[in-house]
């Protein structure tokens, strides 16, 4: 038996671990029908907490930063040179599933709980990383934990960004997590230095229906997309009497609807032109204090996020929305303000890691395929900071941010080994 098989074979034993750690974050945070484990807060300091012991009891090094993400680490014998970083997010949507993020998470431990059953030392060490507030539902900012540890979070985020359910600051709800937002408003060098990194890889739950569709357990990603938000457009009119006639009317609601036509509009003729995006709006309500059935509304509120794996083409939809918002301002007459604007870079896959992958898959026997991610993930923050990044998906069905989602344990595992023989035969060396 080779090396790697070898070490394949001890990760394979620790399935148990992997399944313990499932039941127990979805035993302490479900909330409702789904998982709720709100980007800090106490049940996702729960689940930092959790990874913190069960790293410690594997005989693994447990380590924080200012942004109180979790590191659990398998010391290499090179304790100086460049790490892997291996994890994703613990933090969920409200009504969420259990498996987004958490998953990729416990593969690295499972990973090096495996490793050190076995007695191997890496040239290099393995880290995991549990990371924070990855979900922007929740402060409506992309990656703060992983953007945080590489030090390119913007530093007024911290104070501005307010969480959608208690309206306190990132900042405010950090301290309470442990973490030090002073120290990461001041700078400096950051707990992550992206030039040291050998590596970053990310296993995901797919958040779409190829892998479940096709009876493939495992995904290789090509691509991550980036996008840019705007968490609040607002169209200000005019209240009035629902007898206006239509010439005397500034009526946002039509203005809004103008809007959204037109972006599904855009999104048919991009479509059909070969290029992938997509656009989602999240969030559309008139004013709950002053809305009535016999009202024209006088103002409406919405969200929008498009996204997309082409840069250029992200950037030609920035304009085009632009524009359709601008017209539809003007053909009511009514008022637009864009509000703030959030974005996040294409997320770049290293093409030679990815082949590697590719190629695990295939000995170990896997059925599996190239595709592309639908959704937003930390290794997008990564690579965007220069770290040769991969992903891998696990298969998923009902889709992802809903109490349904599922995940098979095997299905898992698959993957867990994929990323336990890329570390023994790439990262570790």
């Amino acid at each position: 038996m080779s090396d790697a098989a070898h070490l394949t074979k001890a990760v394979r034993g620790r399935e148990k671990l992997a399944g313990a750690v499932f039941d127990a974050l979805a035993a302490k945070t479900r909330r409702g029908a789904g998982i709720c484990r709100a980007s800090y807060s106490p049940e996702e300091n729960y689940a930092h907490d959790l990874i913190a012991e069960e790293g410690k009891r594997a005989g693994l090094e447990v380590s924080r930063d200012a942004a109180a993400n979790t590191y659990v680490t398998l010391p290499g014998k090179d304790r100086k040179a460049p790490p892997v970083l291996m994890g994703s997010h613990l933090d969920s949507v409200a009504e969420g599933g259990n498996y987004d993020g958490a998953a990729g998470v416990v593969a690295g431990l499972v990973a090096l709980a495996g490793f050190k059953d076995a007695g191997w030392t890496p040239a290099r060490d393995l880290t995991v990383m549990g990371v924070r507030a990855e979900e922007s539902a929740w402060f409506q900012v992309s990656y703060i934990g992983s953007r945080s540890a590489l030090g390119v979070l913007a530093p007024d985020v911290y104070e501005t960004a307010k969480r959608t359910d208690t309206g306190r600051s990132l900042a405010e709800h950090m301290v309470e997590c442990g973490g030090d937002p002073d120290k990461l408003r001041r700078g400096g060098a950051p707990h992550l230095d992206a030039k040291r990194l050998h590596a970053f890889l990310e296993l995901h739950i797919e958040q779409g229906p190829v892998l479940h569709a096709e009876g493939l357990p495992i995904g290789i990603a090509t691509g991550i997309p980036g996008n840019f938000r705007h968490p609040q457009i607002v169209f200000t009119g005019e209240y009035g009497h629902v007898g206006y006639a239509r010439e005397y009317r500034r009526d946002a609601a039509l203005a809004a609807a103008a809007l959204i036509s037109g972006l599904d509009r855009l999104w048919e003729e991009t479509l059909a032109t070969g290029q992938n995006m997509t656009l989602t709006v999240g969030r559309l309500f008139t004013d709950p204090a002053n809305h009535a059935l016999t009202k024209v509304a006088g103002r409406v509120e919405l969200s929008l996020d498009m996204r997309s794996t082409d840069p250029a083409l992200l950037k030609m939809l920035e304009a085009r929305f632009q524009a359709i918002a601008q017209d539809a301002a003007e053909r009511y007459r009514v008022g637009l303000d864009l509000g703030r604007r959030t974005s996040a870079a294409v997320g770049v896959m290293d093409d030679t890691i990815r082949g590697q992958l590719l190629r695990a898959a295939k000995t170990l026997g896997l059925p599996h395929k190239e595709i592309a991610s639908p959704a937003s993930h930390d290794a997008a923050a990564f690579s965007a900071a220069g770290v040769p990044t991969a992903m891998i998906f696990v298969r998923n069905d009902h889709g992802s941010h809903n109490p349904d989602e599922h995940m098979e344990l095997s299905d898992f595992m698959d993957g867990t080994v994929v990323l336990a023989s890329w570390l023994a035969e790439h990262g570790g060396k």
